[in-house]
């Protein structure tokens, strides 16, 4: 039977709560990797944390955003922790992409497209003159060009990305409920499964509270 697969961001600096967070998300109906962003990682103690973790999926949530010789290095210089997935924003330019994918190895380079906290009107604000799907769709088609190994988009927009990009997808901005916080274009789980994710990433909704609890409702929602 296949797993659904869940990648359990991480977002905290606080190293117990991180080893609560592994040692009580566990269920063999799940495929389980573990997301950690910038704040854990330029943390005192988030590099050291990761160097020692053995036999888990770790997920680098770097969205590198610089120029080709920049983001090459920042790759070369992480490639001694054990990581499997490391996201570059695909809006860095296909220079960029490739130059990341040239020297990740086994690390899988995930390219980043429109954040889910921004919709149409964040856009304009910034100056894009395309709407979300618009952009996302270019985008998916410059990460196929560089041969990117994933793409992170809203589950909103996966069936869009499918048509120009063959590998994984996987989504952040889910949620059991309508309560987005500061996500804007959000899914449930089902939902997003549904539209062909093949990684969901989970925060609050499953680390907030009662993990166990929340782990049970996250399966109870599958179900239905």
């Amino acid at each position: 039977m296949k797993k659904n697969k869940i990648f359990v961001a991480c977002d905290t600096t606080n190293i117990s709560k991180i080893n609560k967070i592994i040692h009580k998300i566990h269920n063999p109906k799940l495929k389980i990797g573990y997301k950690f962003g910038l704040e854990f990682l330029n943390s005192k103690n988030g590099r050291a944390f990761l160097s020692k973790i053995k036999k888990k999926i770790v997920f680098a949530d770097l969205k590198l955003h610089d120029i080709p010789n920049t983001c090459s290095s920042a790759v070369k210089a992480i490639k001694d922790l054990n990581l499997a997935y490391l996201t570059i924003h695909i809006s860095s330019g296909l220079k960029a992409l490739k130059a990341a994918k040239k020297v990740s190895g086994k690390i899988k380079i995930v390219g980043v497209t429109i954040l889910t906290s921004l919709d149409n009107k964040a856009l304009r604000e910034i100056g894009f003159d395309k709407d979300v799907k618009k952009l996302v769709l270019d985008q998916a088609k410059l990460a196929n060009k560089a041969k990117l190994d994933a793409i992170v988009c809203s589950a909103q927009e996966v069936k869009i990305v499918k048509k120009v990009f063959k590998k994984e997808i996987i989504t952040p901005g889910i949620r059991f409920s309508p309560k987005t916080n500061d996500q804007k274009r959000v899914l449930t789980p089902k939902e997003a499964y549904k539209n062909g994710s093949d990684w969901l990433v989970i925060g609050r909704p499953l680390t907030k509270g009662n993990i166990k609890k929340n782990l049970d409702k996250l399966l109870d929602h599958l179900k239905q």
